[in-house]
């Protein structure tokens, strides 16, 4: 017959709440321990002569709760070989008691069996005290593991087991990234209990008032401002299926996958414009409304009932795991060279039978100068490239020759192909010496935008006409603003 080890509830509040069939087991116990001696009902227990043993002494030697629960729960599983124990925690075991948990994966896999036995939890103490109904959207998170992302701000939401100052700081911190500085929260303390204290402060207080207890939680209550849960994802969503209802835009009602492309390819560049002015805030927009293009294709997909965002998120969500085995498995890499080769690899077995040719896959809307990249980097992983400079430079000197050939033919069409001829040539010494073509390019264009700006400027302020000007004027007006521009 295996071990048995029996966990009561102390329950939320005073000695007079807590159930008789409880009291009488607590009175009946052989041995008798309680993780924590800080309750409410604990000094009526002494004064009833009830003797037990409390492991408030592995908090303070333990920095961290997991070390302290599995020294619990290593100490019960061996008093428990030795005779049936009983183990009282407060409130109801199997609510926030971790080390409750741990019992019983424990029983699971052992030969000890847990039995629990009653016990109040402090939520009805919680909605009494705070006058809430958690009908209308509840959440209760650990105050030890708090989680931004677990977060649904737009619900009453009861935070936990905020010990001390320490835990309410890192409590604080992570509502901050979602509630403004001076949102109001409530501190409950020993709730039920004749000890009951609320005190409402506002969330950047939140640590200064509190003290050392165990019976401390914090209440949140739901956001009600609109503008507040702007910066959810789940907002936009409802923002774009609400434009995209009958009641809704009819712009946006009239939008295809097709129609929108161009629109994508725009916002796309708007981004790379204000990724090289480093201005975030321009960089934020710019964002958005890329994240827009892709909330509107999603709600398209959604209305004719073929996909919806969540497919979305799924299947880049399943790629980026997939394709990261050096950090979701167990493959080492030592290079991002061998990140780079280990995705395509893994690419290569999502879709074997989809490429006819090794150099399938690149969009063929893809800017040219960027496609004759992808292509030639393509055609160089099977060896179809060269490995030295000289060859390259030999080749863009051929090219060059083939079209002043044509200039003097005066054959426009072909004039076109040897001049895309010359720049193919020299996207090849650009992958040699690891130099992306297109920000090249993208560099230079700005280079001129800036300075003949500069020019538009100087002549403006001499009060001259630019049209009137000569190309010397010009350009010596060029060359000062390569002193003052990049």
């Amino acid at each position: 017959m295996g071990y048995k080890l029996t966990v009561l509830g102390l329950g939320a509040g005073d000695f007079e709440q807590l159930p008789l069939g409880v009291y009488r087991q607590l009175k009946a116990a052989d041995y008798l321990f309680l993780r924590t001696k800080e309750h409410p009902v604990v000094n009526e227990l002494v004064k009833e002569g009830i003797s037990f043993q409390s492991f408030d002494e592995v908090y303070e030697s333990n920095e961290r709760f997991e070390d302290v629960y599995q020294q619990i729960v290593d100490t019960l599983l061996e008093k428990v070989k030795e005779s049936p124990i009983t183990y009282a925690v407060p409130g109801h075991p199997l609510v926030a008691e971790k080390t409750v948990k741990m019992l019983l994966e424990k029983a699971a896999l052992g030969d000890f069996e847990v039995h629990i036995e009653g016990g109040q939890s402090f939520f009805d103490a919680m909605f009494t005290a705070l006058e809430i109904d958690p009908v209308e959207g509840f959440q209760f998170l650990d105050g030890t593991d708090l989680h931004e992302r677990d977060l649904q701000v737009n619900q009453h939401l009861i935070i936990g087991q905020v010990y001390d100052c320490f835990i309410a700081s890192e409590v604080k911190l992570t509502l901050m990234e979602r509630l403004p500085d001076d949102y109001e929260v409530v501190i409950v303390t020993a709730a039920g209990s004749r000890e009951q204290q609320m005190k409402r402060v506002p969330l950047y207080e939140l640590d200064h008032e509190m003290e050392l207890s165990n019976l401390t939680s914090v209440y949140v209550p739901p956001v009600k401002d609109e503008t507040l849960l702007y910066g959810e994802f789940q907002s936009l969503r409802e923002v774009i299926a609400v434009l995209r209802s009958p009641n809704g835009c009819p712009w946006d009602r009239e939008q295809t996958h097709e129609n929108l492309k161009k629109y994508l390819v725009e916002e796309t560049y708007e981004v790379l414009d204000a990724i090289d002015s480093g201005d975030d805030d321009l960089l934020i927009e710019e964002l958005g409304d890329v994240l827009l293009q892709v909330m509107l294709h999603a709600q398209i997909g959604e209305d004719d009932g073929y996909f919806t965002i969540k497919d979305v998120i799924r299947a880049i969500t399943e790629k980026m795991i997939r394709r990261h085995p050096h950090v979701f498995a167990n493959v080492s890499v030592n290079s991002s060279e061998e990140v780079v080769k280990n995705w395509e690899e893994i690419k290569r077995t999502e879709k074997p039978e989809q490429e006819k040719s090794i150099l399938d896959g690149i969009p063929k809307e893809l800017p040219s100068l960027y496609r004759a990249y992808e292509l030639q980097k393509k055609a160089a992983k099977v060896g179809f490239d060269w490995q030295e400079v000289e060859p390259m430079w030999a080749k863009v000197k051929e090219e060059m020759a083939e079209f002043q050939t044509e200039v003097a033919s005066e054959n426009k069409n072909e004039l076109q192909k040897e001049f895309g001829d010359i720049v193919f040539a020299l996207v090849n010494i650009a992958r040699f010496y690891k130099i992306d073509p297109e920000e090249g390019l993208r560099s230079t264009n700005l280079k001129f935008y800036n300075r003949f700006r500069f020019i538009e400027d100087s002549v403006k302020q001499k009060g001259l006409d630019i049209k009137s000007m000569s190309l010397e004027e010009l350009d010596a007006i060029w060359e000062e603003a390569k002193k003052y521009t990049i």
